[in-house]
């Protein structure tokens, strides 16, 4: 008897959600704690981490002010919604930190779910970002949401290439989110895992022809 294939079925990377964790063939998101505050440090103390961030968070300043951050993110994890959630990314194999992800509500209107990835520069260039917001965008379908986004700034051909290997795609650029002019990828729920062609992913994104 022939069926639809499941959304696991279409899976290519193998993500498990279990509660409030998620993990994939080398990756681990789980709730942040404050223990991993000198770990975060290293990512979110980074100027260049932190100013490819929409909004750019203020770089944090000392180990004092993670540890003030990540208690804020705990306490407000109480009250977010599923799927939405902010997460510490570890290496499964061997429990390093590598970076953070998050699915939250875009302002002003929070309506649109925003997936974020953020990387320590020493992990960058790894595939670790796209497998982490890979992990995000599945635990978030899996939930019932239709589509999630992703804001990337204009220059930030890094970010740009990610969220294309990600498997989204590009729609177009606003100054709706944050007051600052954005990319904008898109990703629903039937397209995950259906190949994207990255060819050309650094040079900055055209309007489609129409």
């Amino acid at each position: 008897m022939n069926r639809e294939p499941s959304l696991d079925d279409r899976l290519e990377h193998p993500v498990v959600v279990d509660g409030d964790v998620i993990r994939t063939r080398r990756l681990t998101l789980r709730p942040w704690r404050v223990v991993d505050a000198p770990g975060a440090l290293a990512i979110f103390g980074d100027p260049d981490v932190t100013r490819w961030m929409a909004p750019a968070l203020t770089v944090v300043p000392s180990l004092v002010a993670m540890e003030a951050l990540l208690a804020t993110w705990r306490d407000e994890a109480a009250s977010l919604e599923t799927p939405q959630g902010r997460w510490a990314v570890v290496k499964t194999a061997t429990g390093e930190l590598v970076g953070g992800a998050a699915l939250l509500l875009l302002p002003p209107y929070r309506v649109d779910l925003e997936v974020g990835w953020h990387l320590g520069q020493n992990h960058w260039g790894h595939g670790y970002a796209s497998e982490a917001g890979h992990a995000v965008a599945h635990q978030a379908f899996l939930q019932g949401e239709d589509e999630i986004f992703a804001v990337v700034r204009t220059n930030n051909t890094r970010g740009c290439a990610t969220a294309l290997r990600v498997g989204m795609e590009w729609v177009g650029e606003t100054e709706k989110y944050y007051g600052l002019r954005l990319n904008v990828y898109r990703l629903r729920s039937g397209d995950l895992d259906v190949s994207a062609d990255v060819d050309g992913a650094l040079d900055p994104p055209r309007r489609p022809t129409t």
